[in-house]
């Protein structure tokens, strides 16, 4: 079923309402199934490179984080987690695959049970296992994390440019990528592309080669 379309500024707006009420996985899957965002007021939040895929905020409070990402052919992301995050991910544009992991056990163990965060990672040995793999797209499935399936990696399909919009709860400033040849883990700082519309990243600062 085509979702129903809408303004960025409204889907913004209707973010704040659900804050009114416990945010839940099913209430937000619900809304994101339905609907989708008019491409042209996505327009101030669209970079493209074929050096890295942007992460290109669009609004945030202490609550909810929203964004766009968008991903040229080949690119993919690390494994990583979303340290207890509840999250939602809808394509706009293109095909992106999830393949989700589960972790099964590392040396580090004690590391994830440290007050105020998920984990402070550091292992040197690790166990994930592969599962199944979600293939997302315009009008298909709505993926989502939450505090079971926290672990996956996210990777373009085709030859397509891509676009996703991504929502958070709560916001986070880093997380745990995953290593599976060195089998390790370490903590990862995010960062944004843009935001609010503006680039905010220098051309120094940009990797040499795809992420």
């Amino acid at each position: 079923m085509a979702r129903k379309s809408v303004s960025l500024s409204h889907l913004v707006d209707t973010l704040r309402a659900f804050e009114s009420e416990p945010i839940t996985r099913e209430r937000l899957l619900s809304y994101f199934r339905e609907t989708a965002v008019d491409r042209s007021s996505l327009a101030p939040y669209v970079h493209f490179r074929p050096d890295m895929y942007t992460r290109n905020l669009i609004y945030r409070d202490g609550l909810v984080e929203l964004m766009a990402v968008c991903w040229q052919p080949g690119q993919r992301t690390v494994i990583h987690t979303h340290n207890g995050q509840l999250g939602w991910m809808s394509v706009e544009q293109g095909a992106l695959a999830v393949v989700n992991y589960k972790w099964l056990g590392c040396n580090a163990a004690d590391n994830q049970n440290v007050a105020g965060m998920d984990c402070l990672a550091g292992a040197t040995e690790l166990d994930l296992d592969r599962r199944e793999v979600q293939e997302c797209y315009p009008d298909g499935p709505v993926n989502t994390v939450d505090k079971v399936q926290t672990i996956h990696q996210v990777v373009v399909q085709g030859r397509e440019p891509v676009i996703s919009l991504h929502v958070y709860s709560q916001p986070i400033e880093s997380c745990v990528a995953f290593d599976l040849e060195q089998r390790r883990c370490y903590r990862r700082q995010l960062s944004f592309y843009s935001k609010y519309g503006q680039v905010v990243v220098r051309e120094g600062d940009l990797p040499a080669v795809k992420v």
